[in-house]
């Protein structure tokens, strides 16, 4: 009866098996509690055993349970790049995209990337998902994109990953702020309160490390928030500091109101790759737009 087998129902599985909860499996993917209870039935009739025990308020997973546990996501992960590929085939189509992209891509990468594709095949679509490195490992991982666009990625048999561009990530202020009348030093940055993202980003940790290894406490930081792209308006408005990428400050839009605050030491040089998983399916559409990004990454994200 394992070919019975419901690729949302191994969804849920896995959400179920993750939290170890059937409430919390539900609020996790968005359907009543009594709707994965029926996953679980499905799935334990069609396998003929049961998958989970129940342990005071919570459950956990039988034998049988952790043996489907480990194969769920990538069973599910293959079908469902196998209905995507024989669809697109057969429907003459030039293919979907989904992309997982770091938020100072989304803003200066993305929308020439997308221009460039588009011209060469009107007929693709495209979905994005922005979130930081964390969060999309884990949408590669369990098969919700087809490539991400993050920092240097450590290879790995799973996932193959090439070089795109490197970025420079700055102190940056208003024109009008008062740090940009001298010629600052790094504890002269200590002076003013700061927006930053939350200590999990990489861009947060740099910075921190360069004071600590100053010998200096860490930035006053007045307005954390994981809302990236919402920094340099913040930055405008007042005086605040922030640190993110030096495209900010190139913006026809905005490059009039932001500077740069000059300091070698707070000047992070980072790389930034596309990665896909190696036994994913990759429509026509995706290998074009990683070809682009390959080729001409650098140019589209300078403006050029």
């Amino acid at each position: 009866m394992a070919d019975q087998l419901d690729l949302r129902d191994l969804r849920y599985f896995e959400a179920i098996a993750e939290t170890g909860h059937l409430g919390h499996a539900a609020e996790k993917v968005f359907r009543s509690q009594p709707a994965l209870t029926g996953c679980v039935r499905r799935l334990e009739a069609a396998l003929g055993t049961p998958l989970f025990e129940r342990v005071g308020r919570g459950i956990r997973l039988t034998a049988a349970g952790e043996a489907l546990a480990k194969r769920a996501r990538s069973l599910r992960v293959a079908a469902e790049d196998t209905v995507r590929e024989i669809s697109e085939v057969g429907a003459g189509v030039s293919g979907h995209v989904r992309i997982g992209v770091l938020p100072t891509l989304a803003r200066f990468l993305m929308p020439p990337l997308c221009r460039a594709l588009l011209q060469d095949a009107p007929g693709v679509t495209i979905r994005t998902v922005i979130a930081q490195n964390d969060v999309l490992a884990s949408h590669l991982e369990a098969g919700d994109v087809d490539f991400i666009l993050t920092t240097a990625w450590r290879a790995s048999e799973e996932v193959e990953n090439h070089p795109v561009l490197e970025d420079e990530a700055v102190v940056i202020a208003s024109r009008s702020h008062p740090i940009l009348a001298r010629k600052a030093r790094l504890r002269d940055l200590l002076d003013y309160r700061w927006v930053l993202a939350p200590r999990s980003v990489g861009t947060r940790q740099w910075i921190e490390r360069v004071f600590q290894g100053a010998g200096l406490p860490g930035p006053q930081v007045q307005i954390e928030t994981n809302l990236i792209l919402m920094m340099p308006t913040l930055i405008r408005q007042t005086e605040l500091l922030t640190f993110t990428s030096r495209r900010h400050t190139d913006l026809a839009d905005a490059g009039h109101d932001l500077r740069e605050v000059r300091l070698k030491e707070t000047t992070m040089r980072r790389r930034f790759d596309v990665a896909w998983r190696r036994d994913g399916y990759l429509s026509p559409a995706s290998q074009r737009m990683i070809k682009l990004l390959r080729t001409r990454g650098r140019a589209l994200f300078a403006g050029e």
